[in-house]
Formats: structure tokens, C-alpha cells, sequence
């Protein structure tokens, strides 16, 4: 099974593909952690991205492809897979398509997540992130705060906020997300793939009950 989260960042699709990723037992690959890994490490491929996501800009289709490429044959998703992230651009889905056609594989579902605006730009500037890499768990300090101000619960290690998530970069992430990714939901409605549906507090429907609705509408598929 191949799934495809869509949506403006911070509008939960880590979270829903948590879940689904536990339901159908099969990993969830976020392309932002794909990125930080290599950044982590001083890799010149790192600093490449680097350059880019500082500035809250997409990293360019070919840079983005070859550490896609390279991750989609490693052995865990060889049943399946959960793409968050990744495509950002209608070339990157077509690429993407020409991939998985080689390991005979293809889309089942794209999960594309509609939030208000204001409501993101809520999200991406309360969230906080724990500095351990082997942890990495997310909060935000207004709808899912940790149990002690700036410490993680799972591990114990200081939390933080991600430069391109305060306020300035956000709004510029989200121009970006609107000009470049928005229109590839346009691609895969005209696949016969697209699911859409409202992740949003102001209508009391949030990532349970949005995931619950994909496993649903996935097995009566």
C-alpha cells in the first residue's frame, strides 16, 4: 500500500500518517526528517538543502528526488509506504509516479488536509520539537503543550523551535505551499487517487477522527 499526505505544513499530516503508519504497519517517511538527517550529519547534500529550507523555500525537484530515490529502496517499505512531504511540486508527482512504477508499485490514496490559514500559521509557530534526534517528539504548546514547560516527556531533553517555524518564515512557507504544492492535489484529482477532507479545530475534527475516516474509506476500497 502507498499513501500520500498533501497538505500546508502544520496541517497535521505527520499526525495522521502516525497513525495510519500503526494501523497498516508500514513506515511513514517524512521528507523534512530525510532532510535534517543529512543536515545533522555536515553532508555537503545537507548543506545544500540547508541553504534553501532556512529561507522557508522548497529544496529544488533534483536535490529532493535523489534522497527520495535513495530512501524509497531502502528494505523496510518493501510492503508499503506513507509519504509525508514529498511531492511538493506536479514534477516531483510525476517523477514520484515513474518510481513506483519500477518496483511495480503505485498510489492507493493521497490524503490531502485542508486547515484555515490562520489556524496553521497558529500550529507552526507553537510548535516545539525535542533536540534529542533519536526522539524527535512534537508538541504544541497550546494544544498538545508537555507536561513541563520546554522538556520533553518521552525523553527528558530540552525541547525547541525550529527557525523556519516562527512567524515571518511560517507566512513565507505558506506562499510557497500555495504557488507550488497546492496545485499538485489538482494532478491527483485527475488521477481518480485524491481524498480530501478538513483537519480543523473550529469544526471539532482533528487527526483521530480524519485518520479513522481513511482506514475506513481504505477498506471498504
Amino acid at each position: 500500500m502507498v499513501i500520500i499526505m498533501l497538505g500546508a505544513p502544520a496541517s497535521g499530516k505527520g499526525s495522521v500518517a502516525e497513525i495510519l503508519s500503526n494501523e497498516f504497519k508500514i513506515p511513514a517517511i517524512s521528507s523534512g526528517d530525510i532532510f535534517r538527517k543529512y543536515i545533522s550529519n555536515g553532508s555537503e547534500i545537507g548543506k545544500k538543502a540547508n541553504e534553501y529550507m532556512t529561507k522557508g523555500e522548497l529544496v529544488p525537484d533534483d536535490l529532493t528526488v535523489e534522497l527520495i530515490s535513495s530512501r524509497l529502496k531502502e528494505d523496510d517499505v518493501k510492503n508499503g509506504l506513507i509519504l509525508d512531504g514529498f511531492p511538493r511540486t506536479v514534477n516531483q508527482a510525476k517523477v514520484l509516479d515513474e518510481m513506483l512504477a519500477r518496483e511495480g508499485k503505485k498510489i492507493d490514496i493521497v490524503v490531502n488536509l485542508e486547515t484555515p490559514e490562520e489556524e496553521i500559521l497558529e500550529r507552526i509557530t507553537t510548535r516545539r520539537i525535542c533536540t534529542n534526534s533519536d526522539c524527535k517528539a512534537i508538541y504544541n504548546i497550546l494544544l498538545h503543550p508537555p507536561k513541563v514547560e520546554n522538556v520533553c516527556d518521552k525523553c527528558g531533553s530540552p525541547l525547541y523551535q525550529r527557525d523556519d517555524d516562527k512567524l515571518e518564515k511560517a507566512k513565507n512557507r505558506l506562499k510557497v505551499y500555495y504557488k507550488e504544492t497546492a496545485p499538485v492535489a489538482d494532478y491527483y484529482k485527475n488521477t481518480g487517487v485524491l481524498y480530501s477532507t478538513v483537519l480543523s479545530k473550529s469544526v471539532n475534527r482533528m487527526k483521530d477522527e480524519v485518520a479513522k475516516d481513511v482506514i475506513e474509506y481504505l477498506r471498504n476500497k
